[in-house]
């Protein structure tokens, strides 16, 4: 998908998640549709940008005193599904040309057992690097739900990885996403799993591992998306089978969820195409301000105790 079908998707997707907002379809008593909207929209544009999702959606309901997820834990991780499904869809579908060819050289190479054409080496490399942030996840869930994602951690984290991406993006820009050593696709994947910390912004640290190995920006960018496919895929379905198809769906959940996974798309959709033609032409320390400014904001919240440091 590409062009002037990206926009009227994106549109199309967006306005009628508007519509099932306004018509109020299946408003929750306490979490109404605009705030699922609302939310579908960060989660889209963030999951994209490196700037942190996981981060922006602690951080919008703290900023707005809206205490429904975070006291409905079973709606909030459903809910967290839909999200990461609209993004899912947003980058398969813009990326579906590239995707299809590399389930097509992946299966070559099971015949072949060798690595030749760009697609197939992109395709291992992206499998690989999948691994750390699944075994990660799997083992410390739990963990990281319990003690990370506050507030003021989030900002915490904000600071250092845009320094850190800020020193990355200093790199020199020699090699494609293709060209990378399956070790360093792994070393990618060891630092996509830092990205379980909310603030971290997967997106961010994949790009940052990106430039570090001498990748050019619109690679960094291109294999970072590539990226949450198979990795936000595989927590949808893990989720998915969990918290749906062996548990309970939470009262009032289609409304909301419909708005979410629209909103998440349509907004995800705009994120990829703006991003990839912004880092054609510039450097990412835009994204590099906007974290320092964001974890300034909370911070100065917390000291001056407009918000708490903790939701």
């Amino acid at each position: 998908m590409r062009g002037r079908a990206t926009y009227v998707l994106a549109a199309a997707l967006l306005g009628l998640a508007a519509v099932l907002t306004i018509a109020g379809v299946g408003d929750t008593p306490g979490f109404p549709n605009w705030q699922a909207f609302v939310l579908g929209i960060v989660q889209g544009a963030t999951e994209l940008l490196p700037i942190s999702s996981s981060g922006h959606l602690v951080l919008v309901p703290w900023l707005g005193d809206w205490t429904y997820l975070e006291q409905n834990d079973e709606f909030n991780h459903t809910f967290d599904v839909a999200l990461h499904l609209g993004t899912a869809l947003a980058v398969g579908g813009y990326f579906a040309r590239d995707l299809a060819a590399m389930v097509r050289a992946f299966f070559r190479t099971l015949g072949t057992r060798k690595l030749e054409t760009p697609d197939e080496r992109l395709v291992w490399i992206v499998l690989i690097a999948t691994i750390p942030a699944a075994i990660v996840g799997l083992a410390f869930e739990d963990v990281i739900t319990t003690h990370l994602g506050e507030p003021w951690q989030i900002a915490i984290f904000l600071v250092i990885f845009a320094v850190v991406l800020w020193i990355a993006d200093k790199s020199p820009t020699t090699r494609a996403a293709h060209e990378l050593s399956l070790k360093e696709g792994l070393a990618v994947g060891v630092a996509q799993a830092l990205a379980l910390m909310p603030g971290v912004s997967r997106s961010g640290i994949t790009i940052t591992a990106g430039r570090f190995l001498r990748l050019d920006r619109d690679s960094a960018a291109r294999l970072s998306f590539l990226l949450l496919v198979p990795t936000v895929l595989g927590a949808v379905v893990l989720k998915g089978v969990r918290d749906v198809l062996f548990g309970e769906l939470p009262d009032g959940w289609k409304g909301p969820f419909a708005v979410g996974v629209l909103a998440s798309f349509g907004s995800g959709l705009l994120a990829i195409r703006w991003l990839l033609g912004y880092v054609r032409r510039h450097t990412y320390d835009v994204f590099v301000v906007y974290r320092l400014i964001a974890a300034a904001i909370i911070l100065l919240l917390i000291v001056t105790g407009v918000r708490s440091a903790t939701f």
